[in-house]
């Protein structure tokens, strides 16, 4: 079950004294923020707004909806940083989940007995709380296990699903990932991104799952979709105008080296990305999106739709040079 910080919340409104807040988060946490915005205007009677648009993430924080509707303070809710705020207006709430890992870690351990030695453990926001206790476990069967240090917004074992520096820091003395959450989404970054064997451990349903094979599709998917946008003539270069997405100086670097190598181009803004809204746009061949990596890993779209990695592999194979593992760096943007 997850919880809010909610204690954390009132004590800022307490410090802060404003006069109407602005609340949001990730979709499944929306009921749960319903609850708190009751709680706040029934503790403090202030006006509690809640920001309906989702958020993926500290790169996702809607400051602009927060001065819209004029609010005093915004509290984004569920993405556990290494930073408490930004500025003096937007908070960081962390969201725990409650779930234990004790009986999937011991299953876990004992089955990888024997063919790993060292490993390290990873996860999400919300288990971040679970990384010593699942250690303890691993250690106590035998395992040397690893946590890499935080940098920049993450914490130590921390990762996003476009950025990896506790891994990469890691990945070269360790031979194996295990991540705790029930989140592929993160753990096919890890495996892409380290290319070592990664486990996901899921404590609702009690299994741990090997998750080679499914990056290795997603990868051999994003490999396709770089050779498919070499026949492009017209490639649209999507500019994300969501804040924390906002890259409208390495759009128009890509725009002059594509055009440099005889690709015409398009700049394109967008706040939501997604296969029907680019439907519209019928005279270009594939695109290239500086907003968020996993956009065109995750989901459909029917052209080619390419991140920045793949956006510089492009280049190079245009320039007829060869392209390396482009997944495999510690942050994707």
């Amino acid at each position: 079950m997850i919880q809010i910080d909610e204690h954390k919340i009132f004590e800022i409104i307490r410090v802060k004294k404003p006069k109407s807040v602005a609340l949001n988060g990730p979709e499944p946490l929306l009921p749960k923020i319903q609850k708190v915005c009751c709680n706040i205007e029934k503790e403090f009677n202030i006006i509690s707004y809640i920001i309906g648009d989702r958020s993926w993430g500290s790169c996702d924080l809607n400051t602009q909806a927060m001065e819209m509707l004029d609010a005093d303070l915004l509290f984004n809710i569920g993405h556990t940083i290494s930073l408490e705020s930004f500025g003096n207006k937007v908070y960081m709430i962390n969201a725990y989940d409650t779930v234990k890992f004790d009986s999937i870690a011991l299953k876990c351990a004992k089955e990888l007995a024997g063919k790993y030695k060292t490993i390290s453990l990873v996860t999400d926001s919300q288990h971040l709380h679970e990384i010593e206790p699942v250690k303890r476990i691993f250690e106590e069967q035998g395992f040397t296990v690893e946590v890499g240090k935080g940098k920049g917004q993450l914490n130590d074992a921390q990762v996003f699903g476009c950025e990896f520096h506790p891994v990469h820091r890691i990945k070269n003395s360790i031979e194996a990932f295990v991540f705790l959450g029930q989140s592929r989404f993160h753990s096919i970054g890890i495996a892409l991104s380290t290319e070592k064997p990664t486990f996901m451990l899921d404590p609702y349903f009690e299994e741990f799952i090997p998750i080679d094979k499914e990056a290795e599709i997603v990868k051999k998917r994003a490999i396709l979709s770089v050779y498919k946008a070499l026949d492009a003539r017209t490639i649209g270069i999507v500019i994300g105008l969501k804040e924390g997405q906002f890259a409208k100086i390495k759009a128009i670097e890509f725009r002059r080296d594509l055009n440099k190598l005889g690709i015409n181009t398009q700049l394109i803004a967008m706040t939501e990305i997604s296969n029907e809204k680019l439907e519209n746009f019928k005279e270009i061949d594939a695109f290239i999106q500086l907003a968020c990596p996993r956009l065109g890993t995750d989901n459909f779209f029917s052209k080619p739709m390419l991140s920045v990695p793949q956006g510089l592999a492009l280049i190079k194979l245009l320039k007829k040079e060869p392209i390396e593992e482009f997944f495999r760096i510690q942050h994707w943007l």
